[in-house]
């Protein structure tokens, strides 16, 4: 049994260590002592204890603060060794005290929502644009929140009393737009700042060191890397970890451990993989950019592996014209996907909220691979055809930072 990996931080290290050491080698610390090499799976769900006095306390000491239980494994509701090698290994990545990993990136924010209302802390206040799901899960009050939407110059006017968190997306879903997290960070004060850190990872950015409380990723994007997982974390301090484990429990959102297994071996490749795909999407977005047939560019400053653009002609067309790239959903695989917000991971948004949010109908969002850029190239080029007659110049930019508040 892998019970030596159990506590988040089992495997301390002993000196600071770059991101591209803890990449591969944090959450496996404690492998060669064992007499492995490769991570082990556990796919227990339950976990013999001969000694009911002592689980009673571990599992009291839980209910009280959420803190995971010393010795053995409990119960698989409670955690998992191979689980909790991930979240020592995400959390070393971000910066913070620990990590908490569910089913999905939307059951780790509904967690979130729920322990803030659990302290009648319903009110949120949030920038758009966000993921789809993450603005709809806000706006509709399906867990009893209220939302606030502002910019980010306006987060401290919006907060109240009853406020219990301030989200941002950095760079957002879909239009690659930046806030300034240090100044958001100080606007909020004593709220804690959730930043969605899924586009950039802790590859080009670690929101915890701007002041974030908490750093979501869908970790089924860059974190797994390959499309076949589907998962979601939490980075923070160990006392808002207790009470999102507790959540975890209490709900049953919980990751599966071959998922556990996979992201581990995700996060291995993780700077590589982004650092790779950012080169080929910063080369798309120049080609891009000088295109006629393109109306408006969107790329980070922080640079990064998503693109985004606008075209004159109709982007479905483009949708259905590609052939090496893939039309699909989702983003962060080693290959390359578009998609039409309009259409899919934003639909579900007011049409007028996306608009105003810089959604517009022509835009495409492209997840750029590890293929030769040339052939990506090849597949856009003759995707976006002939370009519209009489379309004018196109608009070039990168994303500027939202102004210090």
């Amino acid at each position: 049994m892998d019970t030596a990996s159990m506590g988040a931080h089992a495997d301390v290290r002993t000196a600071p260590r770059a991101l591209a050491t803890e990449a591969v080698h944090a959450g496996r610390d404690d492998l060669a002592r064992q007499g492995l090499h490769a991570p082990p799976i556990d796919l227990s769900t339950t976990y013999p204890s001969y000694d009911s006095r002592g689980e009673a306390a571990r599992i009291d000491a839980f209910a009280a603060t959420g803190t995971e239980p010393d010795g053995p494994p409990v119960y698989g509701r409670l955690g998992n060794p191979t689980v909790a090698r991930f979240e020592t290994a995400l959390a070393r990545l971000e910066g913070t005290e620990a990590a908490v990993a569910f089913a999905s990136g939307m059951a780790a924010l509904s967690a979130v929502l729920l322990v803030r209302a659990s302290m009648g802390l319903r009110h949120v206040v949030a920038v758009r644009p966000l993921y789809g799901c993450s603005d709809h899960l806000l706006t509709a009050g399906l867990l009893g929140s209220e939302v606030t939407w502002t910019d980010p110059a306006g987060i401290a006017e919006a907060l109240r009393p009853d406020t219990g968190l301030v989200i941002v997306e950095s760079p957002a879903n879909p239009t690659l737009a930046e806030v300034d997290l240090r100044a958001v960070a100080h606007a909020c004060g004593s709220v804690p700042l959730l930043v969605d850190n899924t586009f950039a990872t802790p590859v080009l950015q670690r929101p915890a060191e701007q002041g974030a409380r908490l750093v979501l990723h869908s970790a089924t994007k860059y974190l797994g890397g390959h499309g076949d997982v589907l998962a979601g974390v939490l980075a923070c301090d160990e006392e808002f970890a207790g009470r999102l484990r507790q959540v975890r429990f209490a709900t049953g959102g919980v990751l599966h451990p071959l998922a556990g297994y996979l992201l581990l071996r995700g996060l291995s490749t993780l700077p590589v993989r982004v650092r790779a795909a950012s080169a080929n999407a910063a080369e798309l977005a120049r080609r891009l950019a000088a295109d006629p047939r393109v109306a408006h560019v969107h790329y980070p400053r922080i640079g990064g592996a998503m693109v985004s653009f606008e075209i004159h002609g109709d982007p479905h067309e483009v949708i259905a014209g590609v052939r090496l790239i893939t039309p699909a959903v989702s983003l962060g695989s080693v290959d390359t996907l578009i998609q039409h917000p309009a259409s899919i991971s934003h639909r579900i948004v007011d049409a007028d909220d996306r608009r105003g949010a810089g959604v517009s109908d022509r835009l495409l969002r492209m997840s750029v691979g590890l293929e030769d850029v040339e052939d990506l190239w090849s597949d856009l080029d003759q995707a976006l055809k002939r370009p519209d007659r009489g379309a004018g110049n196109c608009a070039t930019s990168r994303n500027e930072p939202a102004p210090a508040v």
